[in-house]
């Protein structure tokens, strides 16, 4: 876990993050209120601000009406928690949105607005988990399919290898 008292430096842009109390969690989240608006999620933190009926005014009224840097989304980050390299994850099935996940400590980084975009993709994890559902069907049925042809090809085959067999012994 993080400590509550050290001052992370943002993975995108390197300014210092401001310490977010959010009352309604009792956490600290880090926000990058002078640089990107980027927001570092400590371990399983970010399950607690993706769906939409959480609240996260707390959020917005720290990165309301400022300007922020623009940034390289495409550039490897650091992790301000840990120091590992951080990995860019797909945040759905519909692999529109990329953030950042520590695979070493499971924090989480999101650039500016990502957190709004995520809330707008889904109302709530039943709907990402029943989408992730159907994609795995969808794909699943297909490879399926395809086996189930393969497989009737088979017993095909078997069959007329099996009545040749018959037909050259005579039986």
């Amino acid at each position: 876990m993080a400590d509550t008292k050290k001052i992370l430096k943002c993975p995108a842009c390197g300014k210092d993050m401001e310490k977010v109390f959010i009352p309604s969690q009792g956490i600290n989240l880090d926000i990058c209120t002078q640089g990107c608006g980027g927001i570092y999620f400590d371990n399983r933190e970010f399950a607690n601000f993706d769906e939409q009926d959480e609240d996260i005014s707390a959020i917005l009224e720290k990165i309301a009406n400022k300007e922020f840097e623009k940034v390289d989304t495409t550039q490897d980050r650091i992790c301000p928690n840990c120091g590992a390299k951080m990995v860019k994850n797909s945040t759905s099935i519909k692999k529109t949105i990329e953030v950042d996940d520590c695979y070493s400590c499971g924090g989480k980084f999101l650039d500016n607005e990502e957190l709004i975009k995520i809330r707008e993709e889904y109302e709530n994890n039943e709907q990402r988990d029943a989408d992730i559902l159907k994609y795995v069907y969808s794909s699943v049925g297909k490879e399926m399919e395809e086996i189930d042809k393969n497989y009737a090809k088979s017993i095909t085959n078997r069959n007329m290898a099996q009545k040749l067999f018959y037909r050259i012994m005579g039986l």
